[in-house]
């Protein structure tokens, strides 16, 4: 399929200024059917993170420093699933669909922003729980609200900044074609395999960044949860063992699935298999954000006791009017 778009001509060279993302190949029905299923779990995504957020912010009971994290981690995944989603489902409708040089520097800008900062969001909270079991005697001491706004300022800082490097990267590499991105939003290795210019920079600088944004938090949460399980292992009661662990076993979840599929597609790539990639990044892009708030709400006590809360003060006041 021959796709053509604006281009301008630099040194006799024919340069591309627009892509075209191929998203999934299959039938009209198939891929309506997945319009359908992705309107769906974005609404959700949308709902579920949006009321953590709001929780959070008007119920006393969870102004602590794990629902302040969590509430974060709901943020980056809303400007995730907002960067990404809206225009998948252009894609799918369409089989397909144009973006414009710029418009795909921005995709990729927020992807990166929400992408690391949800890697340093969970290194944060994996603290916060080490803190909580292994030290419980001292979270308040050290888990102060000025020391969580430090971490989280720190964190949103890191991620915009470091986000901008390869966005001031890209621009001065030569894109001459194909214009085609056989994927379903400007990532990263695929408009590396598209530049026709030497593109060792980028990938000297997505190596560095890899470091501080990936492997380093990642390293920090095995030790963290490593401590967790053997202070847990020490409880000598069953009952303590179990509410110990259940305090953390949402987040390792979360953690896991994160994790996995970020090494699966960035670190450990699976060359020639792109169809594995969308797939993988279907997992971190469109269900993880949708996950994280159904498995932070459903399996947390308090959280439920603040939608109870909320909905019963809200029948009163309908009662009085």
């Amino acid at each position: 399929m021959s796709h053509k778009f604006p281009f301008f001509q630099e040194n006799n060279l024919t340069v591309i200024s627009e892509f075209f993302l191929a998203g999934f190949p299959g039938s009209q029905f198939l891929r309506i059917l997945f319009f359908c299923l992705f309107l769906v779990i974005y609404c959700g995504t949308i709902c579920g993170n949006v009321l953590i957020v709001t929780l959070v912010s008007t119920s006393k009971n969870l102004h602590t420093p794990m629902y302040f994290f969590i509430s974060q981690l709901s943020i980056s995944d809303i400007l995730l699933t907002t960067d990404i989603v809206p225009n998948l489902l252009h894609i799918l409708l369409n089989n397909g669909g144009p973006i414009t040089f710029l418009g795909c520097l921005s995709q990729l800008y927020f992807f990166c922003v929400a992408e690391s900062s949800e890697c340093l969001f969970l290194m944060v909270m994996s603290y916060d729980r080490y803190v909580a079991i292994c030290d419980p005697l001292h979270y308040t001491s050290i888990m102060t609200r000025a020391f969580c706004m430090k971490f989280i300022v720190f964190c949103w800082l890191v991620s915009l900044l470091i986000s901008l490097t390869d966005s001031l990267t890209i621009p001065t590499f030569t894109f001459c074609g194909p214009n085609i991105i056989d994927h379903f939003y400007c990532d990263l290795i695929p408009l590396i395999e598209l530049a026709c210019s030497d593109t060792f920079i980028l990938q000297v600088e997505v190596f560095v960044l890899v470091v501080p944004l990936v492997i380093t938090p990642s390293i920090i949460i095995i030790l963290s949860y490593a401590k967790i399980i053997f202070s847990i292992l020490r409880i000598p009661s069953s009952t303590g063992r179990h509410k110990a662990f259940s305090t953390c076993s949402s987040h390792l979840i979360v953690v896991s699935i994160f994790y996995w599929t970020i090494f699966s597609v960035y670190v450990f790539p699976t060359k020639g298999e792109m169809l594995i990639s969308k797939i993988l990044s279907l997992l971190y892009t469109v269900f993880t954000p949708f996950i994280n708030p159904i498995i932070y709400s459903l399996r947390n006590k308090d959280i439920r006791k603040a939608v109870q809360e909320k909905t019963n003060k809200h029948r009163i006041i309908k009662l009085h009017t």
